[in-house]
């Protein structure tokens, strides 16, 4: 008799969740897909829902429980930031393997987040939240330490985020803040103030069952600060596990884990390497965004996908095989995401540029972001960027060469109508 196959839900599979079902189908699992919202997220490529066994758009947490308990599913995890406290409060009323809902909010909430790890005595920035402009630049002119950064509460990718050197840059970032949405399409009702994390911003990356992690990466973020004060996602490159500062930012990385009840699944992890040690800059409860399961598995010998649907779906191979360990750099890697300043709607591609940036000695693989029809725009964030391109080599030499080409590559990729350059 034939085994029934397990069924895993993904909640709100958006963007780099896409390499996760085929990570679990290759483990023999189905899938179900849950929408946390009633539409589909327009700021977000739609997932491809033909994978999933169903759609459950969620409606309430008691229809959206019994919907799902037809399916009996091992697990209920979030593909993207907007699905965390669906996702924790559907596998806790289940009784399935989860991180619970009692830190759930500090999991979302950047201002909770910052204050959980400063009450486990962790090395974080100062931070003041208020739905008020004035007290937003009254708090920076109390602290008389600029720069400081504003920035909404829930969003991601660089969504909102200004760095600020004067009280009116201040009130300017807070107005813009409040009078907005995130990527997400939530009001932001309130505005958060930090201080300013001077250092090198880096990318931790793990998977955890039951609190046993394996380093899937460190990555170091380079980012290029525009005139407006926006800090917008550049190149991010790979170092290796032994090289400083990654032993202790993944040190860091595990306490803080810990202390927001973050025990089962992935984390992508931003911080900065402050004179005073790491200091985390935001957590969240799923896979990193510059996902490509074979180029992480050329450049590290593992990936982030497969590890997660491995420690949900064979948890006993994930412990035996991967818990308590690190990955290893076998090759430079670079993931890099550039921006433009073109404006105008998408009539082509142009598969000539396309095909000789693909065709670079170390371009491992290029994801184009925007469709014919669609808008570009100037880059203010990471999902107003163009193109994320994949770069291994064995040298940075190369990788540095075949990145200088794609600068010069980038905008011809896209034919536009209505250009204007800004």
């Amino acid at each position: 008799m034939s085994q029934k196959r397990p069924v895993v839900a993904l909640v709100d599979a958006y963007t780099s969740a896409k390499y996760l079902p085929p990570e679990f189908s290759a483990l023999g699992a189905d899938l179900v897909h849950v929408q946390s919202t009633t539409a589909l997220m327009p700021s977000m490529p739609a997932p491809d829902l033909s994978v999933y066994r169903a759609n459950i758009v969620h409606e309430d947490v008691e229809t959206t429980v019994a919907r799902l308990e037809r399916y009996a599913p091992v697990c209920v995890i979030a593909g993207q930031e907007p699905g965390v406290l669906l996702a924790d409060v559907l596998s806790e009323r289940l009784g399935l393997t989860t991180n619970g809902t009692a830190l759930s909010e500090a999991r979302r909430d950047k201002y909770r987040m910052i204050e959980v790890l400063r009450s486990a005595g962790l090395h974080c920035a100062d931070q003041f939240t208020s739905g008020d402009a004035e007290e937003l630049a009254g708090w920076a002119e109390r602290a008389g330490d600029y720069p400081v950064v504003v920035k909404p509460l829930t969003s991601a990718a660089g969504d909102g985020v200004y760095i600020c050197r004067t009280a009116e840059e201040v009130r300017h970032a807070a107005k813009s803040v409040l009078a907005s949405e995130t990527i997400y399409g939530e009001l932001n009702h309130t505005a958060l103030i930090q201080s300013y994390l001077q250092g090198i911003e880096y990318v931790v990356d793990m998977v955890s069952y039951g609190g046993h992690r394996y380093a899937c990466g460190v990555w170091e973020y380079q980012k290029r600060l525009l005139p407006s004060g926006r800090n917008i996602y550049d190149r991010e490159r790979l170092l290796a596990a032994d090289e400083a500062p990654a032993p202790e930012l993944m040190a860091y990385v595990e306490k803080a884990l810990d202390a927001l009840g973050i025990h089962y699944g992935p984390s992508h992890a931003e911080v900065i390497h402050t004179v005073d040690g790491p200091a985390l800059v935001e957590v969240g409860s799923r896979i990193s965004g510059n996902m490509h399961p074979g180029f992480h598995d050329l450049c590290t010998g593992a990936n982030q996908a497969t590890l997660s649907a491995l420690a949900y779906v064979d948890p006993g191979k994930f412990l035996d095989e991967y818990a308590g360990r690190r990955y290893e750099r076998l090759r430079e890697g670079v993931c890099c995401t550039t921006s433009t300043t073109l404006s105008g709607v998408v009539e082509r591609i142009d598969d000539t540029a396309l095909e000789e940036i693909s065709g670079l000695e170390s371009v491992y693989g290029v994801n184009t972001k925007i469709a014919p029809g669609e808008r570009i725009r100037p880059t203010v964030d990471l999902y107003s960027s163009t193109l994320r391109v994949f770069l291994a080599g064995e040298t940075m030499d190369a990788i540095h060469h075949d990145y200088r080409r794609i600068e010069e590559l980038k905008d011809r990729v896209y034919r536009i109508r209505d250009t204007e350059c800004r």
